[in-house]
């Protein structure tokens, strides 16, 4: 749960802000929309595994290059 205590002097946009970063550092927002509709285990694993190839081929990409 993301909790943010307000000092007496501090303003409601430097609060909120503190409190945004907070949510997405927590990845907050990312749960809930993974969880907003129920997703089969195998399509869960597919959604991972295209993931890290993607990952594996941006790596692989990266190294390939050569250096200007």
């Amino acid at each position: 749960m993301a909790r943010v205590v307000v000092d007496d002097d501090e303003t409601f946009e430097s609060a909120l802000r503190r409190f945004n970063k907070i949510v997405q550092g927590n990845r907050i927002l990312v749960e809930v929309r993974n969880r907003r509709y129920f997703e089969k285990p195998s399509i869960i694993n597919k959604r991972k595994r295209a993931a890290k190839l993607r990952k594996s081929r941006r790596q692989s990409m990266k190294f390939m290059q050569p250096d200007a």
